[in-house]
């Protein structure tokens, strides 16, 4: 299999567990417009993760660390565009409370995304002994992801 699947597998588990959320959660087109906020803010953080990731060389390190081949930077940043498209697009879908399924699943699958990230990260940190690309911004996004999910999880009053 190509380091690319392999590599991004956690992300794959994580996005297949927000359907399975987003299925039992039945999406309610208000409560995600109201999680709208905290997922623009979780959005911009991610994309200056993503940044620093990028520019610190995580394509690199990250699959190195597995014992995989390194990722190209066009596979690398192609693959955050298009996530950043997705959970622009499916904001954009609960601000209009347009598409609620779909707009659900991808925000909670950017929740859990940048929960993950702020463990991970510092974990790779530990794994590695010193800096791994985007420790700096992962506990801020971690935190944000948090946020997040308790905004999703949050009923009408």
């Amino acid at each position: 299999m190509p380091s690319e699947i392999i590599g991004t597998g956690a992300l794959w588990a994580a996005l297949v567990a927000a359907l399975v959320i987003t299925v039992i959660a039945k999406p309610e087109a208000g409560r995600l417009a109201r999680g709208a906020p905290w997922a623009l803010v979780v959005l911009a953080i991610q994309s200056l993760h993503f940044a620093e990731e990028f520019s610190t060389g995580f394509h690199e390190r990250f699959p190195a660390l597995l014992g995989l081949a390194q990722w190209t930077p066009v596979f690398f940043v192609a693959f955050n565009m298009a996530w950043i498209a997705a959970w622009s697009l499916a904001i954009a879908c609960a601000v209009t409370r347009r598409a609620t399924f779909l707009a659900s699943w991808l925000v909670w699958f950017l929740a859990m995304a940048a929960v993950g990230n702020g463990i991970a990260h510092p974990v790779l940190a530990v794994v590695g002994g010193g800096y791994f690309p985007g420790l700096v911004t992962s506990p801020v996004l971690g935190a944000a992801g948090i946020f997040l999910i308790r905004a999703l999880m949050r009923r009408a009053v």
